[in-house]
C-alpha cells in the first residue's frame, strides 16, 4: 500500500444522514491513507452531527455550499427546480436535474487526489466527466439509481443521462461497489463491465445488548427519517392487530400529525396506547436506543427493484443490537437470512392472516425469540459488522492505486 496516499470521498449530503462515506472515509484513514471527505452542505445541525462523527478521526471535511447564501442559494436551488420540470414535461437531460454537479465538478477539480471515490447521483456525474480528464475514479452504488424510484416518482430525473453514467463507471472506474449480492448480479447482468465488488451496510459491533428485563412485552422497533406511507408500516400494522400476544410497536423518525393520527386511528382502541412514536436522535445515539428493544422491523417492499435489491441499514443495525428481524421477503433481505438462519422471520407483507399468525408465535415463544437475538447478535459478530468488511476495503482501495 502506498501510506499517504491522497483519498477524496465525494458524497451529496451529510455524513450523520449517509454513513456509508462516512464509514469508509474513517476506515481508509485508520489504515494509513490521507482521506479528505466532500459533502453538500444542507443545514447547520448537519454540520455539528458530522463535525462529532469525525471528532476522533483525522479525516477532514469540507463542505459545499451550492449557490452560496442568499438570493445565490435561492437562484441555485430554482436551477435544480427548472432542470426537473424540463427532464419531466420535456425529456431534457441536464445534469443540474440531480442536483448541484457542476459545483461539485469545479471542487473536486481543485482537490489533489490519487482515487476519488464517489457517492451517489451527483457525485457520480461529477466522476464520469473527470474519468476522461485521467483522474482515478471509484464509484459506490448504495442505490441503483435509475431503479430507485416508481416510474411515476422518475419523471423529473434525467433517466437516459443516469443509465449513461451508470454503464460508463461500470466499464470504466478503477472499481465499483455496491451493497449486496443480488444488487451486484444486477448491476452486471445489466451494464457488464466490471461486477461491482459487496460491501453491505453494516456497522461497527457496539457493545454486547443488556439482558432484556423480565416481565415486560416484547417490542417491536422501526426507524427511518421519516414515518411515511409507502413503507409497509400499514402492512405490518394490520396484521399486528390481529395478534393475540401482548406487544407494543415503536416507531423512530419525522411524522406528519394526519399520518399519525391515520395510523393510530386505523386500529382497534385496544391496540392503540401500544403504539408508540419516538422523534430522531442524533446517529451516535441510534444504537443503544435500538437495543432497548426486541424485534427490528424491516418492511422493505420489492418495488422498486433498488429497495428489492439492496440490503438497508435497518436489517443490519437490528443484528448489531442483537434484536430478532422480522423482515419482508425482498431479495437483498433473503440474502441476509440465507447466511444467517434463525435470526427471525422472512415474511409476505401482503398475507394479513398469515403474517399476524407468525408474529403470534414469536411473540409467546420467549425461548425461541430469545434464540432469535442471539443468532442476531452471532450473524453480526461473524458476517456483518463493518470489522469484517474494512479490510476488504482497504484491499480494493489498494488494488486501484497499484493498478
Amino acid at each position: 500500500m502506498s501510506v499517504g496516499s491522497k483519498i477524496l470521498v465525494v458524497a451529496s449530503g451529510p455524513l450523520c444522514r449517509n454513513p456509508r462515506p462516512w464509514k469508509e472515509a474513517v476506515a481508509l484513514s485508520a489504515a494509513g491513507f490521507d482521506v479528505t471527505v466532500l459533502s453538500v452542505f444542507e443545514t447547520e445541525a448537519g454540520l455539528r452531527q458530522d463535525v462529532a462523527l469525525l471528532a476522533d478521526s483525522p479525516v477532514r471535511q469540507i463542505w459545499l455550499r451550492p449557490g452560496g447564501v442568499g438570493v445565490r442559494r435561492h437562484g441555485h436551488r430554482l436551477h435544480v427546480w427548472l432542470a426537473r420540470h424540463a427532464a419531466q414535461h420535456f425529456g431534457w437531460q441536464s445534469p443540474t436535474a440531480l442536483g448541484p454537479t457542476g459545483a461539485l465538478l469545479a471542487r473536486i477539480r481543485t482537490l489533489p487526489a490519487d482515487l476519488v471515490i464517489v457517492h451517489n447521483d451527483a457525485p457520480m456525474w461529477a466522476g464520469r466527466r473527470l474519468l476522461a480528464t485521467g483522474r482515478r475514479i471509484a464509484a459506490d452504488f448504495e442505490d441503483w439509481y435509475t431503479e430507485d424510484l416508481l416510474p411515476v416518482d422518475r419523471r423529473a430525473r434525467p433517466e437516459r443521462l443516469l443509465r449513461q453514467l451508470e454503464h460508463d463507471l461500470l466499464h470504466r472506474a478503477a472499481y465499483v461497489s455496491t451493497t449486496s449480492q443480488a444488487m451486484a448480479d444486477a448491476l452486471h447482468r445489466t451494464y457488464g463491465g466490471k461486477r461491482p465488488i459487496v460491501v453491505t451496510n453494516s456497522f461497527p459491533l457496539q457493545p454486547l445488548p443488556a439482558p432484556r428485563a423480565g416481565g415486560r412485552p416484547p417490542a417491536f422497533f422501526w426507524f427511518s427519517q421519516t414515518v411515511g406511507p409507502g413503507r409497509g408500516i400499514e402492512s405490518f400494522l394490520a396484521a399486528w392487530a390481529a395478534t393475540q400476544t401482548p406487544s407494543r410497536v415503536v416507531l423512530l423518525g419525522n411524522i406528519e400529525a394526519s399520518y399519525r393520527e391515520s395510523l393510530i386511528g386505523a386500529l382497534p382502541p385496544p391496540r392503540r396506547t401500544q403504539l408508540q412514536f419516538h422523534n430522531l436522535v442524533a446517529p451516535t445515539d441510534l444504537p443503544a436506543l435500538i437495543a432497548e428493544h426486541d424485534i427490528g422491523l424491516a418492511l422493505e417492499h420489492n418495488q422498486p427493484p433498488s429497495r428489492d435489491l439492496t440490503i438497508t441499514n435497518k436489517i443490519l443495525q437490528y443484528l448489531n443490537a442483537g434484536l430478532a428481524v422480522v423482515a419482508s421477503d425482498t431479495a437483498g433481505q433473503s440474502e441476509v437470512f440465507a447466511r444467517a438462519p434463525g435470526i427471525g422471520e422472512l415474511v409476505a407483507l401482503q398475507d394479513t392472516a398469515a403474517l399476524a399468525a407468525r408474529l403470534d408465535a414469536l411473540l409467546a415463544d420467549p425461548a425461541r425469540l430469545d434464540g432469535c437475538r442471539r443468532a442476531a447478535r452471532r450473524a453480526a459478530e461473524e458476517i456483518y459488522c463493518w470489522e469484517k468488511e474494512a479490510p476488504a476495503l482497504v484491499r480494493t482501495v489498494e488494488a486501484a492505486l497499484a493498478a
